[in-house]
Formats: C-alpha cells, sequence, structure tokens
C-alpha cells in the first residue's frame, strides 16, 4: 500500500488529504502513474505545475514509488 497525500488545491480538487494506493509487494510505477490513477478524470483541474514529493523528499514525476512509500503532491508555494 502506498499513502498518498494531498495538500492545498490538490486536496480541494482531489476531496481528501490522504488516500490509499494498493500496490503489490513487488509492484513499483512512477509517481506520475500514481497520481493520474487517484486523481482519474480530475487531472484536469488540478493546479499546474504540481510538485511531488516521495518519503518527504522532493521527487521527479518518473521517481520510482514502492510499497511502504509516501507520495504526496501539492502546488507550488511562493512567498516572503
Amino acid at each position: 500500500m502506498v499513502t498518498v497525500r494531498c495538500f492545498a488545491r490538490v486536496r480541494e480538487v482531489l476531496g481528501q488529504d490522504t488516500l490509499p494506493f494498493p500496490l503489490a509487494p513487488d509492484q513499483r510505477v512512477t509517481a506520475r502513474e500514481v497520481l493520474a490513477a487517484v486523481a482519474q478524470d480530475r487531472l484536469l483541474d488540478l493546479p499546474q505545475p504540481l510538485l511531488v514529493a516521495v518519503n518527504r523528499t522532493h521527487a521527479s514525476w518518473d521517481s520510482l514509488v514502492q510499497d511502504g512509500d509516501e507520495v504526496a503532491f501539492f502546488p507550488p508555494v511562493s512567498g516572503g
């Protein structure tokens, strides 16, 4: 199981701050594939660009995710 965390506008669009993403122990997917699966038809409603973190470390969209990982999606934060 992968834990998907959603922040800010991503949470609003998907309607949840935490989502389970079932994954077989030997299965690996990319962060991009996780987002596409959990967002489904709401993908176009998400803010762009989005950032991704895997296990609380900034990651690329092609980062591999495996069973037990935490993936977070969030919009860029700006401010001073």
